[in-house]
């Protein structure tokens, strides 16, 4: 009988700098998601121009947030692959909402629901991987969140309720945990 003998090793430390710029990032995303959260539910009455314009606007920026988290991510190690499949979902995403906001509110919350559970679940894996810098646990509740509430998005979607108020209260939701998660990551840096 062959045994099969594994060697675990522990996780380097992640470079100093690499805390730093990831709290930044998401003291960014934080205040992001709160502004926008405000003005789409200022205006998730109707499917209008701005609020088409702000649908479109936050996948756009998750993009440029995923591309900053890639150069960070690069540098010390990190999970490079999963932030790029996360540029894609978000290019896509940003496509798929301009196009759903021509037909509705139905439309907009199938594709965020799409969405937020693809994104979700990548936003699982990275907080999994980053796990050694400690703040982390906030990201994969988020993402665990994330995927759950996208379901319901895509349930609402069929319902004579569907409202883009739910989008506005999911995104402040996330800039929360950005924001828990940008904390711990301070916390654990002073106490390295």
């Amino acid at each position: 009988m062959d045994t099969l003998v594994t060697t675990t090793h522990a996780p380097a430390p992640a470079p100093a700098a690499a805390p730093a710029a990831l709290r930044r990032l998401y003291l960014v995303r934080f205040a992001f998601a709160a502004v926008w959260a405000a003005l789409l539910f200022a205006t998730a009455d109707t499917l209008g121009p701005l609020s088409a314009t702000l649908l479109v606007i936050y996948p756009l920026f998750d993009v440029a947030c995923a591309v900053v988290d890639v150069r960070s991510a690069a540098a010390d190690g990190g999970p490079v692959r999963n932030l790029y499949l996360n540029v894609a979902l978000s290019s896509l995403t940003t496509v798929g909402l301009a196009l759903a906001a021509t037909s509705g509110i139905p439309a907009v919350l199938r594709v965020w629901g799409a969405w937020a559970v693809t994104a979700g679940l990548v936003q699982l894996v990275v907080g999994v991987a980053r796990r050694r810098m400690g703040g982390q646990w906030a990201m994969i509740a988020s993402g665990g969140i994330s995927t759950l509430a996208g379901a319901s998005f895509a349930a609402q979607a069929g319902g004579a309720d569907a409202s883009l108020k739910s989008l506005a209260g999911y995104a402040f939701l996330g800039g929360v945990f950005f924001l828990v998660s940008a904390l711990r990551l301070g916390r654990a840096a002073k106490s390295a």
